[in-house]
């Protein structure tokens, strides 16, 4: 009977110190999760940045030749 009760808390002690760690890999995975969320808003937030500036470098390229254009028509 002393044998099954100790086995017991053993498997008990075992559990609790399994449960433990789940409960910080969770909060390790919550945390991760929310650092990946932020950087992904930073990311995408530099990436609608960097498209309109490649637009507007893009629309003053445009520009350039049209007047490059302009300049060798009236030569």
């Amino acid at each position: 009977m002393q044998r099954s009760r100790e086995l017991a808390n053993f498997d008990i002690e075992q559990l609790e110190r399994q449960v433990d760690d789940l409960i910080h890999l969770c909060q390790r995975l919550r945390d991760e999760n929310a650092s990946l969320h932020a950087r992904q808003e930073a990311l995408m937030a530099e990436r609608g940045d960097l498209i309109e500036k490649n637009e507007q470098a893009r629309s003053r390229v445009e520009a350039m030749l049209s007047r490059l254009r302009a300049m060798e028509e009236s030569l």
